[in-house]
């Protein structure tokens, strides 16, 4: 299902509208012309990862059913946008209708390409290691849907959506619980599992030290470890305790925790599967896009 199906991304979408149109575009009204046809083009002006593809039609939509869109070769989700500027895409209907959704169609399309930009360079970064790039719940409230569909663009992968759909027992669910009663504790929790009636996608938790690692490996039916602001030197020794005991493919490790750009090959290189970065989504900056009328 395309995102721009999504009801919640439906109502964001006509909360923008609303919000930026109020009771109408009165510098459009006072225009002779307002009805005439008119054509734009929407321009890249910043070098980046394109995304929005799939809720450009949904924005201008909003607006009305006369206005049409065409994509060019390089308005591809997922592709990148090197020479400059770039023509992603023509814009034709009434001038009125096009001004009047501008300003909201740029927001969405600079925000989730400003997303999916800072994805692809953390995932350049760790080509060739094996490691995998994910994203948090650190999302824009509102936005989630969105701003995943963005990663997935820039060539990351998605972690949980939300608190319902996969089990990730952190830190503060384990608050007072010693290490040596760590898997006892964990064991009972993931044991009421049973009596829920959805299964979660998978099932994570949480390791402060890598004695906590070492007792977590001990428990059938962990899919994930979460090494949570682990050194350098702790994520290798997390990984070569796993690789001893044969959990290799069975059980995988993730990096996460103030991982930035500069340093995260070097985590990637440990051997960890995952890593998850909050600033995917959290502390992404726009591209600089442009509707241009022709």
């Amino acid at each position: 299902m395309s995102v721009a199906d999504d009801k919640g991304v439906l109502r964001l979408i006509e909360l923008a509208k609303n919000e930026d149109l109020g009771h109408g575009d009165i510098s459009t009204a006072i225009l002779d012309d307002r009805q005439q046809s008119a054509t734009f083009h929407l321009i890249a002006k910043q070098r980046g990862v394109f995304a929005g593809r799939e809720i450009a039609a949904a924005v201008l939509a909003a607006y009305g059913t006369s206005v049409e869109l065409e994509w060019t070769a390089s308005g591809v989700d997922g592709k990148k946008i090197e020479s400059l500027p770039t023509h992603l895409a023509t814009i034709q209907g009434p001038q009125a209708v096009i001004l009047g959704a501008e300003r909201v169609l740029l927001n969405f399309l600079q925000r989730l390409c400003g997303v999916a930009t800072l994805t692809r360079a953390f995932v350049d970064a760790v080509a060739g290691t094996g490691a995998t790039i994910h994203d948090t719940r650190k999302t824009t409230p509102g936005w989630r849907v969105l701003e995943k569909y963005a990663v997935r663009c820039g060539g990351g992968s998605n972690h949980r959506m939300g608190l319902d759909d996969a089990v990730l027992i952190k830190d503060n669910h384990l608050t007072g619980i010693g290490t040596e009663r760590l898997a006892h504790a964990v064991f009972e929790m993931l044991g009421r599992l049973s009596m829920r009636e959805v299964k979660p996608a998978f099932v994570e938790v949480e390791a402060r030290n890598v004695e906590q690692v070492a007792q977590l490996l001990k428990i059938v039916g962990i899919d994930v470890i979460l090494l949570d602001n682990f050194s350098v030197d702790q994520l290798r020794e997390a990984v070569e305790l796993r690789d001893g005991m044969g959990l290799r493919g069975k059980v995988a490790l993730e990096a996460s925790g103030g991982i930035r750009l500069q340093s995260i090959r070097s985590v990637a290189q440990t051997g960890v599967e995952r890593i998850s970065v909050g600033a995917l989504t959290h502390s992404a900056t726009a591209l600089d896009l442009s509707l241009d009328r022709i």
